[in-house]
C-alpha cells in the first residue's frame, strides 16, 4: 500500500502524546510498525518552551545544570537493531545501507510531513510517482519546509553500515528555539527493514528543568496552594485549640480534612520538583500523593453528606445509615485511587487512554449519586429545622445549601468547558493553558472547605449548634428571649407528628424510623 489516509496520520500524532512515560523517554526493544509504505515508531510528544539563550552549549556542558535556560531534545545511546535476514540482504561492500530518519516537528507543522493529497490520500514516504510530481527523493520521508523556519521540520539520517545488525546515534542534540508542542518519530521507508527495533533514551528539557511545559505552572501553583492551606490551618487550629472543650465531632472531621489537604499540596510540590530535577516521576511519592488525595476527597464528600443529614445537629448518630455511608466511602476511595494511579503514576499523558476512560465512569457515577443523596438529605434536614423553629441552625444550613448549589453549578460548567477544551484541541496545541484544568478542582475544593470552616468555626458557643433532644434546647438566644415574652411553645407531640408525616426519601426511610426508635 503506497498511500495512507490523512486521518491515519492525525491519529498517529494523537497516539504519540500517549507514548511518553516521562521527560526522559526510554525505548526498550520498541518495535517499528508498518503504516502505509513506511515503518514507524513514535518517540513522544511534549510541550517545550523556547530556549532563553541563543548560543548553544558545548556537548560536555549539557549536564552542567538543568536550570541553564536551554531547551532541547537529546539522544542518548539510541540504538537501532535489524534482523539477520535484513542485514544479509545488503552487501558488505556497501558503506551505507538501511536508512532510518528521525523526524522532529512542531504540531503546527504536522501537515509538512507527507506528500500532497493524491486521490484523497497522503503518503509518508516518497514513491516513484510523487518523485516525479513533487521532486522528492524516492525512499525518503517527504518533507515540506515550515512557513516560519525553512530548517523545520528537522530530519536526521541514520544509516546501517554494510551488513551490520545495529547502528547508533548518541549525543545528538536538537535545540528548541520556538515554543510549541513537539513530536518525535522514527521512520524508515526501506521495505528491507521490516521488524526493526530500538533501544535508548531521549531527554526532553525545558529552560528550567525536565518538567513538561504543560505541567511546569503546576509546581508554582502547588506552592501557592500549600501556603493558602497553611494559612487556613493556622487560623483554624488557633480557634480549635482555644475552644477545645466546646469542639464538636463535626469540627474534628473538618480538622482532619484540612490537615490532609495541606499534606496533599506539599506532596504534590515535592513530586513535581523531583520530576523537574530528574526527568522521571517518582513512583513512590506519586503513589503516596494520589492516595492522600483519594482519602481527602473521600472524607470531604462523606463529611458533606453527614452534615447534610444533620449529623450532630438534628440527629445524634446516623443510625442505620452508618453502614451505607461507610460502604459508599470505601467504594468511592477505591474508584478514585484506581483512577488517579492510572492517570498520574509513572505517566505524563494528557490524552485519555482506554483504561482511564473506563475508570472515569464509576468515579463519575459515584459523584452523581453522592450529589443526589446530599441534596435529598439536605432538603430533609432543612424541613426538620424549620419545623423545630431552630433559626440559628436553619440560617447556617441555608448558607451551606447555597454554597453547595454554587459548587455543583460551577462543577458542571467546568466539566462542559473541559470537554470543549479537549475536543477542540486534539493535538494539545493549547498545552500552556492545560494546567488550569487540574488547578480548578483544587481551588474549588479549597473554597468550599473555607465556606464550611466559616460556618462551623470553633467558638465558645459551638455547643449551641449541637444536637439536643428538646425542641427548645437547640434554640438560639433570640428564640429564648421570645419564649420569655410569652410566645407559645410548640407541643412535642405536634412536632413529632410533623416529623412522622414528612415525605421520606428513598435513601433514609427505614433508617430514620430505626433511629427514632433508638432515640
Amino acid at each position: 500500500m503506497d498511500f495512507i489516509p490523512c486521518g491515519l496520520i492525525i491519529a498517529l500524532l494523537i497516539a504519540a502524546t500517549g507514548s511518553a512515560e516521562a521527560s526522559i523517554h526510554v525505548y526498550d526493544g520498541d518495535q517499528f510498525r508498518e503504516v502505509g509504505n513506511a515503518y514507524l515508531l513514535s518517540g513522544g510528544s511534549e510541550g517545550i518552551v523556547a530556549s532563553r539563550t541563543e548560543t548553544p552549549l558545548a556537548d560536555n556542558a549539557i549536564h552542567s545544570s538543568i536550570h541553564d535556560g536551554r531547551s532541547y531534545i537529546r539522544f542518548e545511546n539510541v540504538t537501532f537493531w535489524r534482523s539477520k535476514e535484513a542485514a544479509d540482504q545488503h552487501s558488505e561492500m556497501e558503506h551505507s545501507t538501511g536508512l532510518i530518519q528521525v523526524i522532529i516537528f512542531e504540531a503546527a507543522d504536522r501537515d509538512n510531513i507527507g506528500g500532497s493529497a493524491y486521490g484523497g490520500q497522503r503518503s509518508i514516504c516518497c514513491t516513484p510517482d510523487l518523485a516525479k510530481l513533487e521532486g522528492c527523493k524516492q525512499g525518503e520521508v517527504i518533507r515540506i519546509p515550515s512557513a516560519t523556519n525553512i530548517n523545520w521540520p528537522i530530519i536526521l539520517n541514520v544509516h546501517f553500515s554494510g551488513n551490520s545488525h545495529s547502528t547508533q546515534m548518541d549525543g545528538t542534540v536538537v535545540y528548541i528555539g520556538k515554543t510549541g508542542m513537539y513530536n518525535l518519530f522514527f521512520i524508515s521507508c526501506d521495505p528491507k527493514l521490516q521488524g526493526l527495533t530500538m533501544h535508548g533514551k531521549t531527554f526532553w528539557k525545558n529552560p528550567d528543568g525536565y518538567l513538561p511545559g504543560r505541567m511546569a505552572p503546576l509546581m508554582q501553583f502547588y506552592v501557592t496552594m500549600s501556603i493558602t492551606y497553611a494559612l487556613l490551618s493556622l487560623i483554624w487550629f488557633s480557634q480549635y485549640l482555644k475552644f477545645w472543650k466546646d469542639v464538636l465531632q463535626l469540627q474534628h472531621c473538618i480538622t482532619v480534612v484540612i490537615a490532609l489537604g495541606l499534606f496533599e499540596m506539599i506532596l504534590w510540590y515535592f513530586e513535581y520538583a523531583h520530576f523537574n530535577n530528574t526527568g522521571t516521576r517518582p513512583v513512590g511519592i506519586t503513589t503516596w500523593v494520589v492516595t492522600v488525595g483519594a482519602i481527602r476527597k473521600t472524607l470531604s464528600r462523606i463529611l458533606i453528606l453527614c452534615v447534610s443529614m444533620g449529623y450532630g445537629v438534628v440527629r445524634p448518630t446516623l443510625g442505620g445509615l452508618t453502614l451505607k455511608v461507610l460502604l459508599l466511602g470505601i467504594t468511592y476511595f477505591l474508584a478514585s485511587e484506581l483512577l488517579n494511579i492510572t492517570e498520574y503514576v509513572g505517566t505524563i499523558n494528557d490524552v485519555a487512554g482506554r483504561a482511564r476512560v473506563f475508570l472515569v465512569l464509576p468515579d463519575a457515577f459515584l459523584d452523581a449519586f453522592l450529589i443526589l443523596w446530599i441534596f435529598t438529605s439536605l432538603s430533609r434536614t432543612l424541613e426538620q429545622l424549620q419545623a423545630k423553629r431552630s433559626s440559628a441552625k436553619l440560617d447556617i444550613y441555608r448558607k451551606f445549601s447555597n454554597a453547595l448549589a454554587v459548587t455543583v453549578i460551577a462543577s458542571v460548567a467546568w466539566i462542559g468547558y473541559e470537554v470543549y477544551f479537549k475536543a477542540t484541541d486534539p493535538f494539545n496545541e493549547r498545552w500552556q493553558d492545560a494546567w488550569m484544568i487540574t488547578a480548578f478542582w483544587d481551588i474549588l475544593a479549597y473554597v468550599l472547605l473555607c465556606v464550611i470552616c466559616c460556618l462551623w468555626a470553633p467558638s465558645q458557643s459551638s455547643q449551641r449548634y449541637a444536637y439536643s433532644e428538646g425542641g427548645g434546647d437547640d434554640s438560639d438566644d433570640e428564640e429564648a428571649e421570645s419564649l420569655c415574652r410569652g410566645t407559645p411553645k410548640p407541643e412535642l407531640s405536634l412536632v413529632k407528628q410533623e416529623k412522622n408525616g414528612e415525605k421520606a426519601d428513598a435513601f433514609s426511610l427505614e433508617d430514620d424510623a430505626e433511629e427514632d426508635k433508638r432515640e
